[in-house]
C-alpha cells in the first residue's frame, strides 16, 4: 500500500483512464461508498450534501442520488458550473427528481448530518471569501460531518472538522500526518474499483500495514535454542539514564531474542531483565565487547558522553547495529557508512535537527523530507525518524542515483509519547536484526510491531515497559491475522 499526494492520485486516475477504465465509474463508486459509510454511522438522520464544482462535488452528487434511491431523506446544495463527469452526475441526480439548491441557501438543520463534498485533494491554496465562511459555518453548526476523501480545506486553514472521512482508492498524506489527521476524525479507506496497476507506484512511500508486515515475521524453528534465534548486545547507560539499556534489553527479549547481554559503565547501577547477561565496563573498548557472542548490537541508549566511544567500539564487531540517542553523532554515522554494515539509526526530531543542522520545527512539519535528507546524507543507513507517525528512509549504497525508499508507519498512538519508548524500539529492531532480517526489513517490522504493541496496551499513563510486555501479543496477533489497521471498518 502506498501513500499518495494529490498529484500522485491524479496520475493514478489518468493511468486508469488510459487503461480503458471509465472515469465516470470511479466517481460512481466513490459516491456510493461515501453514502454507504454515512448510513452505517448515522442511519436515521437527514443528510445535507454540500457539493463543489469539481470531481469531489461530483462524488457528492452521486452520493446524494444513492441516498435518495435507498429512501433516505436528503437535501442537496451545490455550486454551479460542473463539467465532465461531475456534470453527468448532476444530470443523473436531476433525472431522479431531486432538487439542487445553491450552496448559499444552506442553513444547519437540527439532527441532520453534513456530507462534505466541496473540495478534495485538488485544492491549490487556502479557502477564502464565501467558501471560507461556509466551512466555518459547518464547523460552528455542531452537526456531525462526513468528508468525501478529505475534509474540505485541507491541508490549509480554514478546513472542515470531520467526524468521519471516507478515503477513496488510497490514503493521502493528510490521513496519516498530524495536525491534518486530527481534522479527519475516524478514517475508513474504500476501494472505488481502480485497476491495481493504476495505483501501483513504487516511488511513493509505503504505508506499513498488516498485509506487508506479516510476511516479515521471523519463523522460530522447532529445534530452536537461545543461540539459534538471535543474540543481542545492548551497549549504553549513564549515571542518570540507567533505565535506557534495560528497556532496550526488555524490548529485544520480548521480540524473540534468545540471549541479551547488557554492557554498561561500571559506575552505573543498571538493572536489566533477570534473564540478561550483565557486562559492567570500566571503559568502552572493542576488546571487552568482542568477548560477547551476538548477531546484532543496539548502542547509545542513555550513554550520554560515552555514546560516541561506545558506538565506535561496537563498530569493530562488524555486526548489524542499531544506533540510538547518544550514538547519533556525525562522526559515528560517517564511520558506519564507510564500514558498510547493516545499520539502523533511530533519531527523534531533536536529534535529526542536530544531524541536519535545521530547526526541529522544520523537521516536525516535513518529516518525510527530513528522513529522506538523512538517508541521502548517510547512504546505506536506514533512517527511522520517530514521531507521530514514524517515517523511514533508506538510500541503498548500490543505487546512489535512485530516490531513497520511504515508508510511513500506521500503528501507534499518542499515549506512547512517554520516556523510554525509543529505547524499547531499539531493542525490538536489534532483535529482528539478530534473527536475520535485513536492516530495511527489521526497521519496518520493528516500528510496526512497536506501534501495534502500543495500540494493544494503550491507556492513559502508558509506560514504556508496558509496551515491551505487549510485544508478544502484537506478534501473535499479526501472525494469526487478528490485527485491524486503523482505516479498516469496525
Amino acid at each position: 500500500m502506498y501513500l499518495y499526494t494529490a498529484q500522485a492520485m491524479r496520475e493514478a486516475d489518468q493511468r486508469a483512464v488510459a487503461m480503458g477504465y471509465p472515469s465516470l465509474l470511479l466517481m460512481e463508486a466513490a459516491g456510493k461508498q461515501a453514502a454507504s459509510r454515512l448510513l452505517q454511522r448515522f442511519e436515521g438522520r437527514a443528510v445535507d450534501v454540500l457539493c463543489g464544482k469539481g470531481n469531489n462535488g461530483g462524488d457528492g452528487l452521486v452520493a446524494a442520488r444513492w441516498l435518495a434511491h435507498w429512501g433516505h431523506p436528503v437535501r442537496v446544495y451545490a455550486a454551479e458550473g460542473q463539467t465532465g463527469d461531475a456534470a453527468v452526475a448532476r444530470q443523473a441526480l436531476l433525472a431522479h427528481g431531486l432538487e439542487i439548491a445553491p450552496l448559499s441557501a444552506w442553513e444547519p438543520a437540527p439532527h441532520s448530518v453534513v456530507l462534505d463534498a466541496l473540495f478534495g485533494t485538488g485544492l491549490r491554496g487556502p479557502l477564502e471569501g464565501f467558501y471560507a465562511a461556509l466551512v466555518e459555518k459547518v464547523n460552528q453548526s455542531g452537526l456531525p460531518v462526513v468528508a468525501v476523501d478529505l475534509p474540505s480545506g485541507l491541508p490549509h486553514r480554514p478546513h472542515i472538522q470531520a467526524d468521519l472521512t471516507v478515503a477513496l482508492a488510497g490514503l493521502k498524506n493528510e490521513h496519516l500526518f498530524y495536525p491534518h489527521r486530527a481534522a479527519c476524525g475516524r478514517i475508513v479507506l474504500e476501494s472505488i474499483g481502480m485497476p491495481p496497476r493504476a495505483l501501483h507506484n513504487p516511488h511513493l512511500p509505503e504505508v506499513l500495514c498488516k498485509t506487508s508486515m506479516r510476511p516479515l515475521l521471523p519463523a522460530r524453528p522447532g529445534n530452536a535454542h537461545k543461540g539459534l534465534v538471535g543474540r543481542v548486545l545492548v551497549a549504553g547507560g549513564y549515571r542518570s539514564y540507567t533505565g535506557a539499556p534495560s528497556l532496550a534489553a526488555l524490548g529485544a527479549y520480548r521480540t524473540g531474542a534468545g540471549l541479551v547481554t547488557v554492557a554498561y559503565p561500571a559506575d552505573c547501577v543498571v538493572n536489566p531483565p533477570l534473564e540478561a547477561v550483565r557486562l559492567p565496563l570500566l571503559e568502552w573498548n572493542h576488546a571487552d565487547l568482542q568477548a560477547v557472542r551476538a548477531e546484532a548490537v543496539a548502542v547509545g541508549m542513555g550513554a550520554a558522553a560515552g555514546g560516541v566511544r561506545a558506538a565506535l567500539a561496537a563498530l569493530e564487531l562488524g555486526k548489524p547495529t542499531v544506533l540510538d540517542a547518544d550514538a547519533l553523532h556525525k562522526q559515528v554515522l560517517s564511520a558506519y557508512v564507510k564500514a558498510g554494515l547493516p545499520t539502523v539509526l533511530t533519531p527523534h526530531p531533536g536529534e535529526a535537527s542536530r544531524l541536519l543542522e535545521i530547526p526541529s520545527e522544520q523537521i516536525a512539519r516535513a518529516p518525510l523530507e527530513a528522513a529522506q535528507a538523512l538517508a541521502e546524507r548517510y547512504p546505506g543507513l536506514v533512517v527511522v525518524l520517530k514521531g507521530g507517525p514514524t517515517v523511514l528512509a533508506w538510500q541503498p549504497q548500490e543505487a546512489p542515483l535512485s530516490p531513497p525508499l520511504l515508508a510511513v508507519n500506521s500503528s501507534g498512538n499518542p499515549s506512547m509519547a512517554t520516556g523510554g519508548m525509543g529505547d524499547v524500539l531499539s531493542g525490538v529492531v536489534a532483535a529482528l536484526l539478530a534473527a536475520g532480517l535485513s536492516a530495511w526489513e527489521a526497521a519496518r517490522l520493528g516500528v510496526y510491531l512497536h506501534g501495534l504493541a502500543g495500540d494493544l496496551a494503550s491507556k492513559p499513563g502508558l509506560l514504556a515497559h508496558e509496551v515491551a510486555e505487549a510485544l508478544p501479543s502484537a506478534m501473535r496477533q499479526l501472525q494469526l491475522g487478528g490485527v485491524r489497521d486503523f482505516w479498516e471498518p469496525c
